[in-house]
């Protein structure tokens, strides 16, 4: 009966997000108390379990990275990298796409793809003005560039945090596994850019000259604070490299990031913290308790066994089925919670595979295939989403479909060499 509970509580909630006409942290948060009202999960294992629950590993890593990404958003850095390439491309749509696209793809493995489009997204649209081109393909290139960048580093994609930490993977296990793949997909996603928006890129701009007279040194507010701020975002990193070799969690490097850049700022400490989305962190916290209910009813361990019975002894079957089931289920669903949700499903098998190396695998399988998911659709992650509203609010507006024609064939190319690079490496 708790089983049937727990699905039927986490199906609503799900089709409620899905289906975006309710605001999803109220969801999260009425199935969440629904859950623990009816004794589908402890009180005090939603807390404290290390196991199910909130992963409060996820949630502080979130929120350091939120931090100092907020005191580097004063220095207008962000600004100044969109004007340069703008100036830089002088009116070629093309190059100045490309431009934008590997600005966004370099950056979101470092601060995450949310926070690249969010910073980037409203220039491009004022740059596109100033040059009378269409922003809506410029967006929706930048968003997939975001998406597919952000697969290659623990911190550069939601999903692969809440993977890293089931799976007690490590920022250099990221970068070893993942980035290498990401990297060749990003230069082959580039060159067919040219093809896939052949349309839009064929229109030339105007008002060149207008855009070559903007000071891109000009979009810097404080550089004392930038470059301030740039060394510790460079402690950061190297101490998410790291982190294996000092036994320091990347959640408590990022919070003592925050913590050291707040200090160097010299700014209002409630200006840095209202760039903190708190909605985004509380419907996390919501998502971890609904997913702890199915875990202890047990609905995860007789799907873990489904799916062990659907691949049977075969690893390589395992491993299409993350890359190019998770591809299609993560792009109709958010793939913040599809991951979060079949995560342990995931642990499950790997747990049953014949040695480490092939669960690392399957690991690995999950996490292309979860993370080239967010390009499926308009609403497969929440760059999209964010994109869109501010394409929609700026006169720009970006169709579901407009944005999914183009979201399918990046997919669908992406996840095919995702599989052919693992089949290559693991099988």
């Amino acid at each position: 009966m708790n089983q049937v509970l727990a699905v039927v509580i986490f199906a609503i909630a799900f089709g409620c997000i899905a289906i975006e006409r309710f605001d999803k942290i109220k969801v999260v948060l009425s199935a969440a108390g629904l859950m623990a009202v009816l004794g589908l999960i402890p009180s005090d294992a939603i807390f404290f379990d290390p196991h199910i629950g909130i992963d409060w590993n996820v949630i502080f890593l979130l929120l350091g990275m939120m931090v100092i990404v907020g005191v580097v958003k004063q220095t207008g850095l962000f600004d100044y990298l969109a004007i340069w390439a703008a100036k830089h491309s002088r009116g070629d749509p093309f190059r100045l796409m490309v431009m934008l696209m590997t600005i966004t793809a370099i950056a979101s493995p470092v601060l995450d793809n949310v926070t690249i489009i969010l910073l980037v997204a409203p220039v491009t649209i004022v740059v596109c003005d100033q040059l009378d081109l269409p922003a809506q393909p410029f967006l929706i290139a930048e968003v997939l560039a975001a998406n597919i960048g952000g697969a290659a580093t623990l911190v550069g994609d939601p999903p692969n945090i809440i993977i890293g930490s089931r799976a007690g993977l490590s920022f250099n296990d990221f970068l070893i596994h993942m980035a290498p793949a990401v990297a060749v997909i990003f230069v082959l996603f580039v060159v067919c850019t040219r093809v896939l928006f052949r349309g839009p890129l064929s229109r030339p701009a105007r008002d060149v000259e207008a855009v070559l007279t903007l000071d891109e040194r000009a979009a810097i507010t404080d550089p004392g604070l930038l470059w301030r701020a740039l060394a510790v975002l460079t402690g950061v990193v190297i101490g998410f490299a790291s982190h294996t070799v000092v036994d320091i969690a990347p959640s408590i490097v990022a919070l003592i990031g925050a913590g050291v850049m707040m200090l160097v700022a010299d700014l209002d400490i409630d200006e840095i913290l209202r760039e903190v989305e708190w909605g985004t962190l509380v419907f996390f916290m919501g998502l971890f308790v609904m997913v702890a209910g199915l875990i202890h009813t047990g609905v995860v361990d007789r799907l873990a066994s489904a799916a062990v019975a659907v691949v049977g002894d075969s690893p390589l079957a395992a491993s299409a089925a993350l890359v190019f089931g998770s591809a299609v289920a993560g792009a109709f669903i958010d793939n913040i919670p599809y991951t979060t949700t079949v995560a342990p499903v995931v642990e499950e098998l790997v747990a049953q595979t014949p040695d480490h190396h092939t669960g690392q695998a399957l690991w690995w399988s999950f996490a292309f295939g979860a993370g080239f998911s967010g390009n499926g659709t308009a609403v497969a992650a929440g760059a999209n989403v964010v994109a869109l509203g501010i394409a929609r609010r700026a006169g720009h507006p970006i169709t579901f479909w407009q944005f999914t024609r183009y979201g399918v064939v990046v997919t669908a190319a992406s996840t095919l060499l995702a599989f052919g690079y693992l089949w290559a490496r693991y099988f």
